[in-house]
């Protein structure tokens, strides 16, 4: 079940989806029986930007009869509070730590991969390129130019590795490609699908942002579509994710040519959800070495 992840030993092929397990406020409800039962063998923290967010004004959340939509926003503590307080507790988790970053230009993002890469805690860094570049106005992971623009841009800053994060509401391979030329180590996909929910009472947007983003089972076709696109476009690892519950969804992107897999809103269901799954991968991957 271990596997090696751009030079990172990791005791099993399961991961967090950034953003959908909180491992600070899991261990406050839990304790330190979370540390001895640490769902994922990686922990990849919720995207950080340079400065403070609140993210979008409620209602956040809508829950579809196959999935969920979040509308979050990506509220955070900025750059120099997650350092300063949140990066001392993750280090304590006890598996390596892979931080989401997320900026609207280069100077942005070269001022979070520089602080972040500097910390011995960080084992690698995952580039979330949803936002628009304010130079261009062009959601760079949308375009394989300013996607390989941005890793030129950030990659001689540190030696860690770089795990690009790919949007789903384009073909990725391409993007996928020009991530890796530009010097990524790693791509991982999908992210959330556009979406948005309907007020049942008057006809408007529910979500306070207007729309959000469609994860869970509904997702999981897609993602294994586009997985296995990527992985037959690039050299670099691999990451999938989308709609996993079970052991078997993670061997079908295991299959599709992941190295790894995250899990994402089945947490929010299941806060042990990664353990479970690990375990069941592995008696699944048993299974298909004796057929």
């Amino acid at each position: 079940m271990s596997v090696r992840l751009c030079g990172i030993e990791l005791a099993h092929p399961v991961l967090n989806g950034s953003g959908t397990f909180d491992a600070i406020a899991a261990r406050r409800a839990f304790g330190d029986e979370l540390l001895a039962q640490f769902p994922f063998s990686a922990f990849v923290s919720k995207t950080i930007t340079p400065e403070p967010r609140a993210g979008n004004p409620p209602p956040r959340l809508w829950e579809t009869p196959s999935g969920l939509i979040n509308s979050i926003g990506l509220p955070n503590r900025g750059l120099e509070s997650f350092l300063e307080s949140d990066l001392p507790q993750l280090a304590e988790l006890g598996v390596p730590l892979i931080v989401s970053v997320m900026g609207t230009s280069h100077a942005e993002f070269a001022r979070l991969v520089t602080g972040v890469a500097a910390r011995e805690e960080v084992s690698a860094l995952e580039l979330n390129v949803s936002c628009p570049n304010v130079e261009s106005g062009l959601i760079v992971g949308e375009s394989p130019g300013e996607t390989c623009s941005l890793l030129e841009a950030v990659r001689p800053l540190t030696p860690k590795p770089l795990i690009v994060k790919l949007t789903p509401n384009v073909s990725p391979a391409p993007v996928a490609v020009a991530a890796a030329e530009g010097g990524a180590d790693a791509v991982s996909l999908i992210n959330t699908l556009r979406a948005t929910a309907t007020d049942p009472g008057g006809g408007r947007p529910w979500l306070g942002g207007g729309r959000g983003g469609l994860s869970g089972a509904a997702v999981r076709p897609i993602a294994l579509l586009q997985v296995r696109e990527v992985a037959a476009a690039v050299t670099v690892p691999v990451i999938g994710m989308g709609g996993v519950s079970t052991g078997a969804h993670a061997g079908d992107l295991i299959e599709a040519g992941a190295t790894a897999v995250a899990v994402g809103t089945e947490s929010f269901r299941d806060p042990m959800a990664g353990r479970r799954v690990a375990s069941e991968l592995e008696r699944e991957l048993r299974r298909l070495s004796s057929v």
